[in-house]
């Protein structure tokens, strides 16, 4: 293993046996391998890739992809059926909520059984365990029994034991979901200092967000096999695609409509877009709006008021729609996203007959900072509380801000400062 490589992972396989009732397993030891009474499942199907030392990398992939059973194995809490993981570096693991924990103990005294499993003395663990105990922020619970925790509570403890027990390697899976907000955002300022003094993370999360916004590269697995690896945002895509496939030719057919593909052909349209919908309906076209209704190229100055429109067909009946638009930054940070149906008042979206266009406008004031951000636009069914994807353009336009005011940050938040004098005695 090389010396600048954290884990390393090499043709990794998981079978589990699956018996349909408990004495089938019984059977099976008497059969000698003559009859089976189980079938095979295999959770992980030869899998390899490397982490770097310093490396921050999230695993993507819809539940029940593997990727659990991935971390277990590099944990070393299930053993391959085939394949190896070399490890080289003192990790700390969040698996599932409350692994490691003895439900009988206190808090307190699972900090120290799991700073002795680590190899850490209690001298050692005295030294750490204020600086664990107020990260935890759970009060006089951390001397009560573990079994009388809320999931929360659970979460923050383990997260603040894995994150002071300074890991070189630091896994983690799914657990921050459970968290609140402002745990949340302790636990990521954790991770980036484990990050910025050279530490390798490997994490788990459905938040793709979280993936574009944290790691260095990304890993999708589906259905026990590593799909896709490289920059976050190329990955997520991938993962987007696949999750929502177009379906059939319908997007064909607009051809024999009368609306034009002009979307392609739009100052600003970013050949990098990524577009996935079941194909029941179509974005076409896009246009900016500037002052007196005018069409503008996507060159705006902060704080100024503009009309985005875009043009949608639509294939197959659909009873009601909604419209959405996004802004992110280019390494795929969302700034802001909006869609019709959550806008206080807004026009009746339904029913649409196949081959109805409409087109959806938003009128936004561009509150952002000088640089380059990408739109996505989409359109999608309700179905109840759920959304399904008919179209959806992202990372669809390229526009530029101008501002001439030096700040940091993304958002401009029109500032103004004022001195005000005080008054005292003297000056009165």
């Amino acid at each position: 293993m090389a010396d600048d490589l954290a884990i390393s992972v090499r043709n990794l396989t998981k079978t589990y046996r699956l018996f349909g009732h408990p004495g089938d397993r019984i059977k099976q030891f008497f059969s000698l391998g003559l009859k089976q009474y189980h079938r095979e499942f295999t959770a992980l199907k030869d899998v390899s890739f490397d982490i770097k030392k310093g490396e921050t990398v999230g695993i993507i992939g819809r539940n029940g992809s593997g990727k659990s059973t991935l971390l277990q194995l590099i944990c070393g809490t299930l053993k391959p059926t085939s394949g190896t993981v070399q490890v080289n570096g003192r990790f700390s693991a969040l698996l599932e909520l409350g692994a490691g924990f003895n439900p009988e103990f206190t808090g307190r005294e699972n900090v120290y059984f799991q700073g002795a499993l680590m190899g850490f003395t209690k001298a050692q663990m005295d030294e750490r365990f204020d600086e664990i105990a107020a990260f935890a922020d759970i009060g006089e619970f951390i001397d009560q029994p573990v079994s009388a925790y809320s999931s929360g509570m659970y979460v923050r403890l383990a997260f603040a034991v894995a994150i002071n027990l300074d890991p070189e390697i630091l896994v983690v899976d799914e657990a921050l979901a459970v968290g609140d907000v402002r745990f949340q955002v302790k636990c990521f300022q954790r991770i980036r200092e484990i990050r910025d003094r050279g530490g390798s993370i490997l994490f788990v999360t459905h938040a793709t967000d979280q993936i574009s916004r944290y790691c260095d590269r990304a890993l999708y697995i589906d259905e026990g096999q590593l799909i896709s690896t490289g920059s976050p945002k190329d990955v997520v895509n991938r993962y987007f695609a696949a999750a929502f496939p177009q379906q059939g030719s319908s997007y064909s057919d607009v051809e024999q409509l009368p609306y034009t593909h002009g979307f392609t052909m739009r100052p600003g349209y970013s050949v990098s877009e990524s577009r996935f919908g079941n194909g029941a309906a179509e974005i076409l076209d896009f246009q900016f709006l500037g002052q007196d209704d005018t069409p503008t190229v996507p060159r705006f100055s902060t704080g100024q008021s503009i009309r985005l429109t875009f043009r949608v067909v639509f294939h197959r009946a659909i009873a009601r729609a909604t419209f959405a638009v996004a802004i992110a930054t280019i390494d795929g940070i969302t700034l802001f996203g909006v869609n019709s149906r959550d806008l206080p008042s807004h026009p009746p979206s339904g029913p649409f007959a196949p081959g109805h266009a409409v087109d959806a406008i938003f009128d936004l004031v561009v509150n952002l900072s000088r640089g380059d951000y990408l739109v996505s636009l989409s359109v999608s069914e309700e179905a109840g509380t759920q959304l399904e994807p008919l179209d959806r353009r992202y990372d669809a336009i390229l526009i530029a801000i101008e501002n001439p005011t030096p700040q940091r940050g993304h958002l401009y938040m029109s500032p103004r400062f004022f001195l005000a004098p005080i008054q005292t005695q003297e000056t009165a």
